[in-house]
């Protein structure tokens, strides 16, 4: 995990998150799933116990669909995902990078895609 926290706010800063990930970028990708693909966000990897809600957790809305083991997590007031508990690891959750205070996912470079459509889940 990283060693200090990274701040997490939504667009409206009605929801502030103290991040620790697990593998600093490293673990940058994006998703061609049905909804990821929609949403075009690039996710690196926190352990469940490396999110902490500082403040608004009364405005953050969850979303699932499907299988119901993926559960994004999106503020009410301004509608951006901030994070996600994954269905591919579900003891880890997926961070929106451009949330990060300070980071620009376009200083990523090249991000690589997983298989969001063939999840082996769904098999």
């Amino acid at each position: 995990m990283t060693a200090d926290p990274l701040k997490l706010t939504c667009h409206c800063g009605a929801v502030e998150l103290s991040v620790r990930l697990s593998d600093g970028f490293n673990t940058a990708r994006r998703c061609d799933c049905s909804f990821c693909r929609r949403r075009g966000a690039i996710a690196v990897s926190a352990p469940l116990d490396g999110i902490e809600v500082v403040k608004g957790a009364e405005n953050l809305t969850l979303y699932t669909w499907g299988t119901g083991a993926a559960k994004h997590y999106f503020c009410k007031t301004c509608g951006i995902y901030t994070h996600h508990q994954r269905r591919s690891n579900p003891n880890e959750y997926g961070v929106n990078v451009a949330c990060i205070e300070g980071v620009n996912p376009r200083d990523l470079g090249d991000v690589p895609w997983a298989d969001g459509i063939n999840h082996p889940s769904d098999r």
